[in-house]
């Protein structure tokens, strides 16, 4: 069985999701909210397994309340309703612990699918939002990409290092001195605005700045 809990201030988006799922038998409403306050009240009492999550709450927003609910419930997943369909809205509640987004105009599958897949521990974006997730996030990346602009020297001296080689293996695949190589490694700490060799690393990865 799966818990469901639903917090809405729209009695409509309320009574259709409940007539939408009551033909789910597996599938249980256990609360009905009309806002945050009376949500975090039965919460402290006994909290579903995943939460619908309307953004627009008439006293808080839906964003504060999705940290804040992540915080206090680890365990709690959550599917956020919204009628924003921005791949940065959009992005940004998943960053901020959302475990689904749904459109408010979702058909009857998508919305099963969602809580289903969510409550197996697979995050749900439908596939056109996910393709507009990916397009914003492949495009910031190109952007960070393009303002830690490295020279092609650089570029083979950090893709040895993210490989795990040291100033003297590097120093020797390249024909070139240590202290050449201790350049190049300044440098690139420099332009990647990073202070050892482990963030570098790191960061390099997450712009696909090596392979």
């Amino acid at each position: 069985m799966i818990h469901l809990a639903i917090v809405d201030d729209h009695p409509l988006i309320l009574n259709g999701i409940k007539e939408l799922l009551s033909e789910y038998t597996h599938i249980i409403i256990t609360g009905e909210f009309p806002n945050a306050k009376s949500l975090l009240s039965a919460f402290a009492v006994s909290c579903p397994d995943i939460l619908l999550l309307d953004i627009q709450l008439p006293d808080k927003s839906g964003d504060k309340l999705l940290i804040e609910l992540k915080k206090k419930y680890p365990g709690l997943k959550v599917i956020v309703l919204s009628n924003f369909d921005s791949a940065l809205y959009i992005s940004n509640m998943m960053s901020n612990g959302a475990d689904g987004y749904l459109l408010k105009t979702s058909g009857k599958l998508s919305i099963i699918h969602a809580i289903e897949s969510v409550y197996q521990g697979i995050p749900y974006l439908a596939n056109d939002l996910k393709k507009k997730v990916s397009q914003l996030e492949e495009g910031v990346k190109k952007n960070m990409s393009s303002k830690f602009m490295l020279t092609k020297r650089e570029k083979e001296v950090l893709q040895l290092i993210v490989n795990g080689h040291t100033n003297n293996e590097i120093a020797q695949k390249l024909f070139l001195s240590i202290h050449t190589i201790e350049n190049y490694r300044d440098n690139i700490l420099m332009k990647l605005e990073v202070k050892n060799t482990a963030l570098m690393v790191k960061k390099a990865i997450a712009l696909s700045l090596v392979d």
